[in-house]
């Protein structure tokens, strides 16, 4: 018997209503089945060709990805998807929509290719992962004897004089050394990287996976927007012309396959990492990107793509593999496709190589005269002025197991974790104003000066993680962006106007109308970049919408009040100002702004009801906000206390101390926050859930959200991230490779043996619209691939050996047949030659 979501089965407010609308029967044979499947999903005796499927009987989006789901499996009609409901949103409009877009079937006379790729063995799997760990143990090691050694020559200064100057060279060696290591392993593990494949978990993946790690972990990544971050990229192999600024920190890894014109903007977000992961194997291959090139934000660039000179990728868009975007032309959409809308809407400014060159060295004398110095000696000073970590260097220091070990841990953790809240907030409320009182908008700057620095170190301060992860998913994230300098006009206060994960490039020029509600994953653009010139100026969000995950949201939005802006829609930028409606996919198409099943719970958003709920939800946030302050201090104390130990026996084993503590931690944190999380749910598999916002119980489920979990990244690539998945409560077979992709719900995901999971790739369990929160099971079967920075829906099942291309959104409740391929934003069948996996056992 076929298994039915939680939001199928529930039944509307009205839905005996159907029965009492006039019923118009089918005149075709393919309106009938069209029909009769249907009113087997919505569990009805009939519905009339001619009723609105949204707005007369009272469907949504679940209801007929079901429907769309049961009719490719009939032989007897055309296949259909969420863009053809939409388009024809009745019987009979979509029986001729379909009949009309219905190809004429021609036999092919080359069979369609099928690759057959074997599953890497287990000991294979095993022997990668114990070489990662213990490439990863040396390399703490080394940390450890370069650390110990630094400090004991440090140390040794006369005055502060000589401190400062010791500081000064073993910092900047250190630091010198830490950016050329992953170039000078990258030559010799690599020499150049050339268009090829091969199997993950073997010897050439272990080499691949060192020198990624290593780039990764290279703080030249802190240059990113730095004349000194292209050097760095050249210095690895790319081949990168004059004046190409890149804003995007995620760092292409086979760089030699990487080409720039000059003058190319690549913003912020984007993927062009000439790599890919596909059924088991890594795929590298060229990204060539010509003169004067823009990228937008939040896009993915595949392998072997190419765009010519002048030409745009606009903002949420991909290229998938083999497409080239021609001189002069301007491309946007998953996968992209022609627009004539110009994405670089600002002058030029005087931004020459000797402007660039001037920026880059005044970053330099500033890293090595005063931020490594400063870092270093700070440290050493720290540990002499400080009397509970001074006393400990001496002889007589007091033991592991003496009582005043964990007092001194106990002042220090709350002194370090309470003071960086007070003075962070109050840091953040004032210093970032004044400095914005040096911005002006609407105003063309050059790049690489004082107002751009300035800019960057506004976009800097306002964007810490750690503040919205506190106040987000509650009242109290919009008195915190007030204070940053969001202009909210009347708070239509909900309880979760915004989401933990909000970023800007200026708070200052954000609005948000009343009424509105964000997910969460929102980036606002208010700034405009050309290769020499750069310019802020404000964007507006219009009252009463509803914005869902991961949307890139810019400046000059053609939307109004009242619109539906699903999950990585992509924003219009010309056309009519949309009100009252929904968008939905990239580049975007209109959609019901809301339907009868989802207004169940309105009753709940106005009223006495409304007040008693928000307060009770107001109460319960401000407990998990507390509870979670608590678990961060506890995770510092401890970290306290093992470091506090380790200098009470410095002198004995010095390096070794140094490397242990830096495995430990990392072991720790892990098993740490899995407990949190874990313990929070009661050891229990979460279920799926239809409720209002205003339920006791997604005050609980966003408790879970608020578990720190950047610690995943770390394990990327390697066996031991499905061990902490597992650890989770994910339900994940063997061998999976995990290059990066983020699981919402855990308890509610299932992912089989041998799936390939991209960088950037995200399976969410849930939805909130408005004020109903949505969840299900989301099933990802043997063999699978997600492509880099696909999105997976709650309700959705992937068929063995399926493939979900890059940068695609696959809809909730979608059903994807084993070994198909489908890909786009919303995500439908690619009906093409090219090569599906084939899994063999």
């Amino acid at each position: 018997m076929e298994e039915k979501s939680v939001e199928v089965l529930t039944p509307g407010p009205d839905e005996s209503a159907i029965d009492k609308r006039s019923y118009t029967g089918p005149k075709t044979g393919i309106e009938r089945n069209l029909a009769e499947v249907l009113a087997d999903v919505m569990d009805v005796e009939r519905v009339s060709v001619d009723s609105h499927f949204f707005d007369d009987l009272g469907a949504n989006s679940l209801v007929m990805a079901h429907f769309c789901a049961r009719v490719r499996k009939r032989a007897d009609l055309p296949s259909a998807s969420m863009k053809d409901i939409y388009r024809h949103p009745t019987i009979r409009s979509l029986a001729t929509g379909l009949a009309d877009a219905a190809p004429t079937p021609v036999e092919s006379s080359v069979p369609a290719s099928t690759e057959e790729v074997t599953p890497a063995s287990t000991p294979r799997y095993v022997l990668c992962g114990t070489l990662q760990c213990l490439l990863f143990l040396g390399y703490s090691f080394l940390a450890g004897l370069v650390a110990d050694r630094g400090y004991t020559w440090v140390s040794a200064g006369s005055d502060v004089i000589d401190i400062y100057l010791r500081s000064f060279v073993f910092g900047g060696v250190a630091f010198v050394g830490l950016c050329t290591f992953p170039i000078v392993a990258k030559w010799l593990l690599i020499g150049r990287w050339t268009s090829r494949e091969f199997p993950i978990w073997g010897l050439t993946y272990l080499r691949f996976w060192t020198v990624k790690v290593l780039i990764h972990a290279n703080p030249m990544i802190f240059f990113v927007g730095n004349p000194l971050y292209v050097l760095y990229l050249r210095a690895l192999g790319a081949r990168i012309g004059k004046g190409v600024t890149i804003l995007s920190r995620n760092v292409p890894v086979c760089t030699d396959l990487l080409t720039v014109g000059a003058g190319t903007v690549i913003r912020k977000d984007s993927f062009f990492l000439c790599y890919r992961a596909h059924a088991g194997r890594i795929q590298t291959g060229r990204v060539t990107l010509g003169r004067d090139v823009f990228i937008g934000e939040k896009t993915v660039l595949d392998i072997d793509t190419s765009m010519g000179d002048g030409a745009q990728l606009g903002h949420t868009s991909s290229l998938h593999s083999g497409q080239a975007v021609p001189d002069g032309r301007r491309w946007h959409g998953s996968p992209a496709q022609p627009t004539e809308h110009d994405y670089v809407g600002i002058a030029s400014a005087k931004c020459g190589t000797l402007r660039r060159a001037g920026f880059g060295l005044v970053t330099v004398l500033q890293l090595f005269f005063l931020y490594v110095p400063l870092t270093v000696g700070g440290a050493y000073m720290l540990v002499t002025l400080v009397p509970a970590l001074h006393n400990r260097l001496g002889p007589g220091a007091v033991g592991f197991a003496s009582p005043e070990l964990y007092i001194d841990a106990l002042i220090l953790s709350f002194i370090a974790f309470f003071g960086f809240v007070v003075v962070g907030l109050a840091v953040l409320f004032t210093v970032p104003r004044l400095l914005n009182l040096v911005v002006k908008p609407d105003k063309v700057y050059p790049l690489y000066g004082f107002h751009y620095s300035t800019h960057r170190a506004i976009g800097r301060m306002t964007n810490i993680k750690f503040f919205k992860w506190l106040f987000g998913d509650s009242s109290y994230i919009v008195h915190y962006l007030r204070g940053l300098g969001y202009d909210l006009s009347r708070v239509e206060q909900t309880g979760s106007n915004f989401g933990t994960e909000v970023q800007h490039e200026t708070p200052y020029l954000c609005s948000v109308g009343s009424g509105t509600m964000v997910a969460d994953g929102l980036s606002i653009i208010n700034a405009d970049f050309s290769s020499t010139s750069f310019r802020v100026s404000r964007a507006s969000i219009g009252p009463h919408n509803f914005l869902g995950n991961n949307i890139a949201y810019p400046s000059g939005a053609r939307t109004g009040e009242n619109c539906l802006l699903a999950t990585k829609v992509m924003i219009p930028l010309d056309g009519e100002i949309r009100e009252g409606v929904g968008l939905l996919g990239s580049p975007c198409f209109e959609i019901p702004r809301s339907v009868e099943r989802d207004s169940r719970f309105d009753h709940l958003r106005t009223g006495d009801e409304f007040r008693r709920s928000l307060a009770a939800k107001n109460r319960y946030n401000i407990r998990s906000m507390v509870f979670f302050l608590l678990v961060r201090w506890l995770y510092l104390f401890v970290l306290t206390v093992l470091g506090l130990a380790d200098v009470d026996l410095y002198d004995s084993y010095g390096h070794v101390l140094i490397a242990t503590f830096l495995v430990f931690s990392l072991v720790f944190t892990a098993v740490y926050f899995v407990l949190v999380e874990r313990g929070i749910a009661a050891f229990r598999a979460l279920r799926p859930q239809l409720c209002s916002i205003y339920d006791p119980y997604f005050w609980w489920h966003e408790r879970l959200w608020k578990v720190p979990d950047e610690y995943l990244n770390v394990f990327n690539g390697t066996p031991f991230k499905n061990v902490v998945w597992r650890m989770l409560g994910v339900r994940i077979g063997s061998r999976v490779f995990d290059d990066g992709c983020y699981v919402t719900e855990r308890t509610l995901t299932i992912i089989g043996s041998d799936c390939t999971l991209n960088a950037g790739s995200k399976i969410q369990c849930h939805s909130q619209e408005d004020g109903t929160f949505k969840s299900d099971h989301s099933t990802i079967g043997v063999g699978c691939t997600l492509g880099v920075g696909a999105h997976v829906h709650y309700g959705v099942t992937m068929g063995d050996g399926a493939v979900l291309a890059p940068d695609s959104f696959l809809m909730k409740g979608e059903e994807v047949p084993e070994h198909a391929r489908w890909g786009g934003n919303p995500a439908t069948e690619i009906r093409d030659q090219r090569p599906t996996a084939s899994w063999r056992p």
